[in-house]
């Protein structure tokens, strides 16, 4: 199933991709949502955020191509960090550079949907904890996080630095081998399965969960392959995952 969030004649509702129409729900997907026999043509609709998550859990430097790429070791547990529900953006949207002489890099990513709360989980079972998975776009301003404060809250945190969209799957993808594609101004920047993941999808959400309760519609950010790069006013970013779709946005 592809669950999205969207706007149809001024009302937003929860809704299943069906070919190119978009089924309506009777309320929110993540709690057993049923249709109502209404659809209407992808065309008339304006999708949002799949979810507006409570938090949003950040994995750094967490791929194998992207380690050895900024060659640094490999590390003993993951580093986390979080983004705030603000952060999020719709498909489409445009992301906002704060400061124009900021480095503000884009990350494609594959975003992790929890289905139900989630405290002290194990690895041999934290799969059961998931509900889908959708693109997400990692925005950082570098400049924030390395050059002045050294704040990972503020350099992540930004607004509109967490694009998200555009559908949560459930069943279309292996989020264990899925291909993650990157595309600026239509130049492919990142390229990469995510089965170069350090850290896999069940070691995560152990982690994780030892130290946060994670509740319905909270996503982690399992981290980014090599490749990201500034982002510039007028530059048009996408994130592509095979199974998923593609999350484009401007940058203004």
């Amino acid at each position: 199933m592809k669950y999205v969030r969207y706007e149809y004649e001024g009302r937003i509702r929860f809704g299943v991709l069906e070919g190119d129409r978009v089924a309506e729900l009777d309320g929110d997907f993540l709690f057993g949502a049923r249709k109502t026999g209404s659809a209407v043509p992808c065309k008339d609709v304006r999708l949002l955020a799949p979810y507006i998550p409570r938090k949003i859990i950040g994995i750094g430097a967490n791929y194998r191509s992207f380690l050895d790429w900024k060659k640094k070791e490999y590390p003993d547990h993951p580093g986390i960090f979080s983004k705030p529900s603000t952060a999020v953006l719709d498909p489409g949207g445009t992301i906002v550079l704060p400061d124009p002489s900021h480095t503000v890099n884009y990350e494609g990513e594959l975003a992790v949907v929890i289905g139900r709360k989630a405290k002290n989980v194990g690895a041999d079972d934290a799969m059961s904890y998931v509900f889908g998975y959708t693109c997400i776009n990692d925005v950082t301003d570098n400049t924030m996080m390395f050059d002045e404060d050294k704040k990972w809250t503020r350099g992540k945190g930004c607004d509109t630095f967490a694009p998200l969209g555009p559908a949560v799957v459930t069943d279309e993808i292996d989020p264990e081998d899925a291909l993650i594609e990157t595309r600026l101004n239509g130049r492919v920047v990142q390229h990469m399965s995510s089965s170069d993941m350090y850290f896999h999808i069940p070691a995560l959400i152990e982690f994780v969960t030892k130290y946060i309760t994670l509740e319905p519609g909270d996503v982690i950010a399992t981290g980014s392959p090599a490749g990201p790069g500034p982002l510039k006013p007028g530059d048009a970013i996408e994130v592509s995952i095979e199974g998923i779709g593609t999350l484009a946005n401007k940058v203004g």
